[in-house]
């Protein structure tokens, strides 16, 4: 069997850019590669830049004194680096301000109390707003704080930075909501991670914000029922599952796919047959229905609202079902199993989240909710709970796993290494948002809902629908209903079970 599916495009996974050579052979004196540009010159040799780098943020307890300090040396005779004493560097690692001993980022400061410099001086001096100054705080005490001063070279940053420290933007809610952009959306997962803004909703404001827009311009036959299902129908259910604490990010994607193709209608009716939605008639809808995508399906909870407001009690659009259920072979699912586990066309997290899918039939959009406390990895093995109850994890993916859990992305900022997400977001306190993943395994040419179908098909052949249930987080209606398509009655499950 071919280990790679039709449609597979590998591409390297290995970060940065090729090395240099230059035309002299000046090797770094510990990783041995020729070094394009000299970083420092130790008593070992020449250091190149990533090694150097490497040395000045590695601490520990010295294995020749003992002592718990900076380990810029290279490795003794067991392997293990070094302090400077030690390893007879010459140079005085201690900050100048807090005596910390780490790498030199200005002078003779330390980068976090050169960063802390930059950011008074951007905010106008050391604030007196706690926001801020928990904003500062949090900011210089990330793992890795060079990041930050990458972060803060954009002129957006230093703008949004020099705003909130004169005041003319406020350190709230709707101070931010009042200049949109990734920045100031970054600055608030990272105000509200730490405690310093209050927690809300990050859906709602977009999808109020998004209403008003997408009624601009319309005509007022048109505006003023989708005004109101809007509002009346959609924005109340969402503004109370958010004040419940439940996710917002699903009924927002629904309502903004049954407000637009409300919007679409109603403009056609209007201008083609001169009618509103409360003159349509039933032949207005089938005509409508029958000539285009069946994402025009979607109009049919406008006209249950209209019925119930009693706008329109004389149109009815009957219930959508899928005519059929896609799904991929199982060499296909086979073989992106091996793919993802042992290839290297995507990066880690995504090979991960890729396994999930193919093996757990688990959807993405629940795979980027997953915590880590989910994986339980013990002396009998790994088991990862996604239902009622754990379920074992076999080798080689609970290889993959461990070692994502090991190195998860996004936790070296500001954000800190706290986050409970199993795929922490570049937003400070959030997951991955589903699209992104979707996104890249398309790309890859993963069928999503054929790998998930195909998934799901399987473990029903293998397990009784209940238990594939009960372990996998599925309803046990969904799970029978995988099983009628697998033409799997589960009076043969005993006899065939006895047979293999």
């Amino acid at each position: 069997m071919d280990p790679k599916p039709v449609g597979l495009s590998p591409r390297s996974t290995v970060r940065g850019r090729p090395r240099t050579t230059s035309g002299r052979h000046d090797p770094c004196a510990r990783c041995k590669r020729d070094i394009p540009r000299l970083a420092k010159q130790w008593p070992e040799g020449r250091l190149c830049n990533i090694c150097y780098f490497d040395a000045i943020h590695t601490h520990g307890t010295c294995p020749e004194c003992l002592q718990d300090r900076l380990l810029p040396g290279p490795p003794n005779g067991d392997g293990l680096p070094i302090c400077a004493t030690c390893a007879d560097i010459p140079y005085d690692f201690h900050c100048e301000r807090c005596d910390v001993e780490s790498g030199h980022h200005r002078g003779r400061l330390c980068a976090r109390c050169a960063l802390r410099d930059d950011l008074y001086e951007l905010l106008g001096g050391a604030p007196s707003s706690p926001a801020l100054l928990g904003l500062v705080d949090a900011l210089c005490a990330s793992d890795r704080p060079e990041s930050i001063f990458v972060w803060k070279r954009s002129s957006t940053v230093q703008e949004l930075l020099r705003a909130l420290g004169d005041g003319s933007i406020p350190v709230s809610h709707d101070g931010l909501d009042a200049v949109p952009s990734k920045q100031a959306e970054h600055l608030r997962a990272l105000l509200q991670h730490h405690d310093l803004l209050p927690q809300r909703d990050p859906y709602l404001p977009r999808f109020e914000q998004w209403i008003d827009t997408k009624l601009d311009g319309l005509p007022n036959e048109v505006r003023q029922p989708v005004q109101h299902f809007a509002t009346w129908h959609h924005l109340r259910r969402i503004r109370a599952k958010a004040a419940a604490g439940g996710s917002t990010r699903g009924p927002v994607h629904s309502a903004k796919q049954e407000i637009t193709e409300t919007v679409k209608f109603l403009v056609w009716l209007h201008e083609t047959h001169q009618r509103t939605a409360a003159s349509c008639t039933q032949q207005d809808v089938d005509q409508w229905l029958a000539t285009g995508p069946t994402t025009r399906s979607a109009i049919r909870t406008f006209f249950v609202f209209a019925k119930k407001t009693r706008l329109n009690t004389r149109v009815a659009v009957q219930h959508r079902s899928a005519k059929g259920s896609p799904a991929i072979s199982q060499d296909q699912r086979l073989a992106w199993i091996h793919e993802l586990l042992a290839g290297t066309s995507e990066s880690l997290p995504y090979r991960v989240a890729g396994t999930l899918l193919l093996l757990y039939a688990q959807p993405l959009v629940k795979v980027v909710t997953l915590r880590t406390s989910i994986v339980d990895d013990g002396d009998a093995g790994m088991s990862i709970t996604l239902g009622s109850h754990p379920t074992d994890v076999p080798e080689p993916f609970a290889s993959l796993l461990r070692e994502h859990l090991a190195t998860r992305p996004n936790l070296r900022t500001g954000a800190g290494p706290d986050s409970p997400w199993l795929f922490p977001s570049t937003l400070a306190g959030r997951h991955l948002h589903p699209n992104t993943v979707m996104d890249r395994l398309r790309d890859l040419g993963v069928n999503l809902l054929g790998a998930r179908n195909r998934a799901i098909g399987e473990l029903v052949l293998e397990c009784p629908p209940s238990l594939v249930a009960e372990a996998l987080g599925y309803s046990t209606q969904v799970a029978f209903l995988h099983a009628d398509k697998a033409a799997e009655p589960w009076a043969r499950y005993a006899g065939r079970r006895l047979t293999n």
